[in-house]
């Protein structure tokens, strides 16, 4: 199970609208719903949140990675998003995050998501990695850098 099997370049957004940690997750999701990953957007919206009242998925190093486990959601996927100010999100080292991994897995998934986690949060220690996804230019950057994890 590899992170790129999960996402594609319409999965990715370069820069993101948003401002504060709720609209980035809504932002996300939208864009799961747009490529008909989810049959609910309200429901994934709803369980996103109850997730992040359980404890932060703000990971700190600038880094934030949502996650949810629902029946609104027909198969695993990941959206990318970065944004170019910094969004307070909340993280464990209280420092703004400036690059998003959205995960969403199916309610009967095992533990996708976990191994989809644990392979992004390898990769995202390293101080290289995060920078080539601060600098990439474009989608197809992104996908050649996440390829490589």
């Amino acid at each position: 199970m590899e992170v790129n099997e999960f996402i594609n370049k319409n999965l990715i957004k370069m820069k993101l609208e948003s401002n504060n940690k709720d609209s980035v997750i809504k932002e996300l999701i939208e864009i799961m719903a747009k490529n008909d990953v989810i049959t609910d957007k309200e429901e994934v919206i709803k369980k996103a949140m109850e997730r992040e009242e359980k404890g932060t998925t703000g990971v700190g190093k600038g880094v934030a990675i949502p996650h949810v486990k629902s029946d609104a959601v027909k198969r695993p996927a990941v959206a990318f998003g970065r944004s170019d100010q910094g969004i307070d999100y909340g993280s464990m080292d209280e420092k703004p995050s400036y690059l998003f991994f959205l995960i969403t897995v199916p309610e009967e998934s095992h533990n996708e998501h976990l191994k989809l986690l644990a392979q992004l949060s390898r990769n995202l220690v390293h101080d290289d990695f995060r920078n080539n996804l601060l600098e990439a230019k474009d989608e197809a950057e992104i996908m050649n850098i996440l390829e490589k994890i």
